[in-house]
């Protein structure tokens, strides 16, 4: 997805910021979400979580994701294509 745009990265670590971004963003297309909602919700979350739990990462996790993330299944386009 994002090959050529890694090209104009200044930074190593604008390169990997870039990453965790497409990997965040393509992670929700797979699990059928609706991206908007879901970033809203994950920045609202890891405001209020803390480095010193262990799980955090895991609270933001797609499985983890409230029902005003999920997209409807008409509306989904990866889901509507699986087991055809």
């Amino acid at each position: 997805m994002g090959r050529k745009n890694f090209l104009f990265a200044n930074t190593p670590a604008g390169a990997k910021s870039s990453a965790v971004i497409y990997s965040i963003t393509e992670t929700a297309k797979e699990n059928g979400l609706d991206l908007y909602h879901y970033l809203l919700w994950i920045f609202r979350t890891a405001a209020k979580l803390t480095n010193t739990d262990p799980d955090w990462p895991f609270r933001l996790l797609p499985v983890n994701a409230p029902e005003e993330c999920k997209m409807k299944y008409a509306e989904n386009p990866v889901g509507c294509c699986k087991g055809v």
